[in-house]
């Protein structure tokens, strides 16, 4: 056990050091995405109801870290493959999983800012509806360990030039097409079935049953979503960097 640690702290030092120049940057755009998803979204809304607000209040946790994992991290993987970085961490003698388990914890870091400055300024601006429930910090763990693996299993798979374009079409969707910030009823029918499969929206309904929890339920199947995702993820991506 004190070997895997030791590697892990080898490793989270190595990662933080290569990328200490951007994960202030980082964290300030998380913070900015938030404060305009919490407040520039209701300006597109005209007398937005109390249930209005409170989608954009518990989506826009859902949201920082969907763009954390699913964009910004395949981004910075696509860079470490183009310049050889990803090669060289081949040669590291330590075991792949450790790799992945120092990097998610220096992505899980970056998001903690803004999820917290999103959730204060929703609190304090427009009073949403806050009901916390205990569960809230393991359904934060959840979504950011399945939108991290997601964005792993995608960027070690993709090409940079794939990955990149990936990530921007996830982007998009999440914010546009997405149930994150409204009721899945608004969606087409097709695309209803299609969110049922994929990640994103069990990651919102797990965000709101956990920050809103007398006004929003969440079933066993959201979760159970997210851990096959999240397994799928993970273990491509560790199978990848295992692949000579």
């Amino acid at each position: 056990m004190s070997h895997i640690f030791n590697q892990y702290k080898y490793v989270f030092q190595m990662q933080f050091l290569r990328n200490s120049g951007f994960l202030a940057f980082f964290a300030l755009i998380q913070i900015l995405l938030a404060i305009g998803i919490v407040i520039g979204l209701t300006y597109l809304i005209p007398d937005a109801s109390s249930e209005s607000i409170l989608f954009l209040a518990t989506g826009a946790p859902t949201l920082i870290l969907i763009v954390t994992g699913m964009v910004i991290l395949p981004q910075q993987i696509g860079t470490a493959k183009s310049d050889g970085y990803m090669e060289f961490m081949r040669t590291w003698p330590i075991n792949r999983a450790v790799i992945l388990g120092a990097d998610t914890t220096l992505w899980l870091l970056i998001t903690v800012p803004a999820i917290a400055v999103s959730s204060a300024i929703a609190h304090f601006m427009f009073d949403p509806g806050y009901d916390v429930s205990w569960t809230v910090i393991p359904a934060l763990l959840m979504i950011a360990l399945t939108s991290i693996g997601v964005g792993y299993g995608l960027s070690y798979l993709l090409s940079p030039e794939a990955s990149l374009g990936a990530s921007q079409v996830i982007v998009f969707g999440a914010m546009m097409f997405s149930p994150v910030n409204f009721p899945i009823e608004r969606l087409p029918e097709w695309l209803q079935a299609l969110h049922q499969v994929l990640p994103i929206y069990s990651m919102a309904e797990v965000m709101r049953s956990s920050l809103a929890a007398s006004t929003f339920t969440v079933s066993a199947g959201n979760y159970i979503n997210l851990l096959i995702w999240c397994i799928l993820g993970y273990g491509g991506a560790i199978y990848i960097l295992n692949r000579k």
